[in-house]
């Protein structure tokens, strides 16, 4: 299982190489790494060894933890992320709200994006607990310095209102089906 994690990883590396020089901007990926590899393997070994192999700068890589994965609060799970910190990589709470919510993990972990979960973005702007409950949670990333990320961004009026709410970036099928690198090279030559 570890194997499948670190060649997920090491692929996403190199492609997110690969498409540095294609707008002349630098490109951050993101990579969810899933609670046995969180946990299992020595995950800052893992990426350290990805970022060498691919040449990508840590800067440019972004990890997805999900809140399930820090549910036990083990000291290990700090140890970890302080690792993956220290050597510039960025951390991302993925799928924040979806039933283990827990504002310490914003204040304990060194976290620099926070993911608002699709469920409550689905809704969004027609469904005024939704919408109540996007905005609270990005008012909230944005107090304590985090990135807003909001997952599942299907229409303009959602993007609107999320924007307008101190959402940073959205991800959905608004902005794009899913794309093989193929795909996703000419979608960045396109976006130029």
């Amino acid at each position: 299982m570890y194997a499948i994690g670190e060649w997920v990883l090491l692929n996403a590396c190199r492609s997110a190489k690969s498409w540095q020089g294609i707008r002349g901007e630098a490109l951050r990926i993101s990579v969810n790494v899933s609670p046995i590899q969180f946990r299992g393997s020595d995950l800052a070994a893992t990426v350290s060894r990805a970022l060498a192999q691919s040449g990508l700068p840590a800067s440019l890589l972004e990890l997805e933890i999900t809140e399930h994965v820090l549910v036990r609060d083990s000291p290990g799970s700090s140890r970890i992320l302080e690792d993956l910190k220290a050597m510039g990589v960025r951390l991302s709470l993925d799928d924040f709200g979806k039933g283990y919510s827990s504002l310490s993990y914003l204040k304990r972990y060194p976290f620099d994006v926070l993911k608002i979960d699709r469920t409550f973005v689905a809704g969004v702007p027609a469904n005024a607990e939704d919408a109540a409950l996007c905005k609270a949670i990005a008012a909230m990333a944005g107090s304590l310095n985090l990135e807003v990320v909001a997952e599942g961004v299907e229409t303009e009026e959602q993007w609107n209102y999320l924007a307008g709410e101190g959402v940073d970036l959205v991800q959905g099928f608004y902005i794009s089906k899913p794309l093989d690198n193929g795909q996703f090279i000419e979608f960045l030559r396109r976006a130029e």
